[in-house]
């Protein structure tokens, strides 16, 4: 189902519901509102293939926007909302996009990036602003009759490599009917019960691949989904009680933030609602799990999964007890490990986690040849570049993740970009920055910063090039904290040990 099938789905229910302010979109709104946005976009060339971006915070809007392009065979790259006006430029311009929503409060972003480019970009901004065309205004001038061919859209969204530069995740255009019930959607049906009587929660940003693929699903389940503006613990407990919520998705983060509230108040809580709950994203320490699975019972799932799409593997509740740690068996593609020489590993050994299967073969990484290709074996089996193993039942237990990538509350950082900003501060000769644990966030970025010759080291200096990095970078990937050392001792090549580092700091750490 899509918002076109209004008939059936029934105008006047809610199909999204913002959590904090209350603000509802009904299945009858989100379908003229979703019609009148593709119409503006067809009215200025921008037809199907064409490019379109979000550079939005949770508001309720984000969902036509979405359904505006998925219904009008258009691409979209939604934007991370806490980017810089330089990574969104380089995000804009990389993908093509000749259109961009936005809202009051990131429009002075988007402005400055804009400013920036060579090419005219149309664009719409929602709430109240004197120096950009308003978004009411202009879907309320469209057409409400469908102008446009309805053929299903595609994201692409960009996930950064090792190399810290963004890279666009391309996939070609399905040319199935929007309505379709593929990925996320045909997951949530086929395992979770999905139907239209589903009460989604969705916890975290929508800009992210997971929360907009599984709101996109729910409404293709014909389910109302409701949104928190930002991620609250207490008001995540209360938003489960007050919506009653049937289904959810986390990452391990919110579920620690949860488990810490006082007891009283989460013993009152009557969540008998809730029967999926689901979470990925990050590695779910096995304490955490057994906390969250005694308070809420058997309803926690999880899966993994990248931006990529090659494959992906769920764990039920049941499964996951008498498999702790793993995350489960291979629900879309066929799961390999390979060894460094390429042949395939036996159970037990550990080695590069490969999928195969027809989405491992039809992605690319936009404009990137090379980086496609490095992922990929010669048989066509694709990499999202984690470590595992599989035991003799076929599950997947994963041992390390991507190449010095540190994963903060759910969120992917890429040290090499705040490696790029500090090495231009003017006191710094070399830098190295990688992932030390976090009770809260799992792990939080660390700087091992070498001085130049005749600079002391001190906490001044140190706050100094903290905030530097925050001046330049968005707060996510910036170092939370940051020690001196007299070299980094790099090898005559250039190279140097990341994980030796980590290991020598969080051993003086032990020791103090």
């Amino acid at each position: 189902m899509f918002p076109g099938d209004v008939d059936t789905l029934g105008a006047d229910r809610p199909a999204i519901v913002m959590t904090g302010s209350g603000a509802t979109r009904t299945w009858g709104e989100l379908n003229e509102r979703s019609i009148r946005l593709a119409n503006y976009w067809h009215e200025r060339g921008i037809d199907v293939g064409g490019h379109v971006a979000l550079l939005m915070e949770n508001v309720i809007e984000f969902a036509e926007v979405c359904w505006a392009a998925e219904r009008s065979g258009r691409y979209y790259t939604p934007i991370n909302s806490h980017l810089t006006s330089t990574e969104v430029a380089y995000i804009i311009e990389n993908c093509g996009a000749r259109a961009v929503i936005t809202t009051t409060r990131l429009w002075p972003v988007l402005r400055e990036a804009l400013a920036s480019l060579s090419v005219d970009v149309d664009v719409l901004c929602v709430g109240e602003t004197d120096d950009v065309a308003s978004y009411e205004e202009a879907i309320a001038n469209a057409d409400s009759v469908v102008r446009f061919t309805e053929t299903a859209g595609q994201t692409m969204l960009y996930s950064s490599g090792t190399t810290g530069v963004p890279k666009g995740v391309w996939r070609p255009l399905s040319g199935r009917h929007p309505g379709d019930v593929v990925g996320i959607g045909l997951a949530i049906q086929m395992m979770w019960e999905g139907s239209p009587a589903m009460r989604y929660l969705s916890t975290a940003p929508l800009y992210h691949s997971a929360p907009m693929s599984f709101l996109l699903g729910t409404h293709r389940c014909g389910g109302t989904v409701y949104v928190m503006e930002r991620f609250d613990a207490t008001a995540a407990c209360r938003a489960l009680e007050t919506y009653e919520i049937t289904h959810s998705q986390w990452v391990p983060t919110m579920l620690s933030r949860m488990v810490q509230l006082d007891e009283s108040f989460r013993s009152q809580l009557r969540l008998e609602a809730h029967r999926f709950a689901i979470h990925g994203a990050a590695p779910c320490p096995v304490p955490l799990k057994r906390a969250v699975l005694d308070w809420w019972g058997p309803i926690l799932w999880e899966y993994y999964a990248g931006t990529e799409g090659p494959g992906s593997t769920v764990i039920s509740p049941t499964e996951w007890l008498a498999h702790p740690g793993s995350v489960g068996r291979a629900s879309a593609g066929t799961l390999h490990i390979v060894g460094e020489d390429g042949e395939e590993l036996p159970a037990g050994e550990v080695g590069t986690v490969y999928f195969e299967s027809v989405a491992a073969t039809t992605f690319r990484y936009h404009g990137d040849d090379d980086k496609t290709e490095s992922v990929r074996t010669s048989r066509g089996w694709s990499t999202m570049g984690d470590i595992g193993y599989l035991d003799d039942d076929g599950y997947l237990y994963l041992t390390d993740r991507k190449a010095f990538t540190i994963i903060t509350g759910g969120v992917n950082v890429y040290p090499q970009e705040a490696e790029n900003v500090l090495v231009g501060h003017p006191d710094i000769r070399d830098v190295a920055v990688f992932g030390i644990p976090d009770s809260d966030l799992g792990e939080v970025a660390h700087a091992v910063v070498q001085l130049r010759d005749g600079i002391e080291a001190s906490l001044e200096k140190s706050n100094e090039i903290l905030v530097f990095c925050q001046s330049h970078l968005s707060r996510i990937k910036c170092p939370r904290t940051l020690s001196f050392v007299p070299s980094l001792n790099r090898a005559e090549t250039g190279k140097l040990s990341k994980a030796q580092l980590r290991e020598d700091y969080l051993a003086s750490l032990a020791s103090e």
